[in-house]
């Protein structure tokens, strides 16, 4: 049996910090990715006047979030080749940590069952272009501090983790590209 996790490469770190930027640009490459778990939670819950949000229920905003990077995980064992996660399993755990939640043990054990790449690429806190929008809206020391939990669940979790240098896309893709050791299309 393959062991998918080694083809699994996760993008983690602050709001703000280029991710989505970055992953946008792996996939116009022809790379496959994954979308962010709590930016589609958030704009779920916003349609139905849900309260399942960081800003309501924060419990239930995380178990909506579980659920869809455990469903994410899951469809891309059914590709081949490498993903490219828009955060993974353990962003919940450390949102949680974030928050000062204590973690249940159903979500210890998925991050142990469902695991990535062991090495994590991180975006830093970066100034310059974190903003705000409707399902942004964490400030600028929030993102530090989402940075600083994810850095301590990875870490935590046994994973290496890479960061991502502030730059331009194409530079950021090179570098994810050359330290994952996927071949360019």
């Amino acid at each position: 049996m393959v062991d998918d996790s080694s083809r699994f490469f996760v993008m983690t770190g602050g709001p703000g910090s280029g991710k989505t930027t970055l992953l946008d640009a792996l996939e116009k490459a022809g790379y496959k990715r994954s979308f962010e778990a709590g930016r589609a939670v958030i704009q779920q819950q916003l349609s139905i006047a849900g309260n399942a949000l960081p800003w309501g229920d924060r419990m239930q905003f995380s178990e909506l979030m579980l659920a869809r990077e455990i469903r994410s995980y899951k469809q891309a064992l059914g590709t081949a080749g490498p993903v490219f996660f828009d955060r993974g399993v353990p962003d919940v755990l450390g949102y949680l940590r974030l928050i000062g939640e204590a973690i249940p043990e159903h979500m210890k054990k998925a991050a142990a069952e469902y695991r990535y790449h062991r090495r994590v690429f991180i975006a830093p806190p970066w100034r310059e272009i974190f903003c705000h929008d409707e399902e942004r809206k964490q400030n600028f020391e929030e993102a530090i501090r989402t940075y600083e939990a994810m850095v301590a669940t990875y870490s935590g979790l046994g994973y290496e983790l890479v960061e991502i240098p502030r730059g331009t896309v194409s530079g950021r893709v090179e570098f994810v590209l050359e330290k994952s050791g996927v071949e360019h299309h």
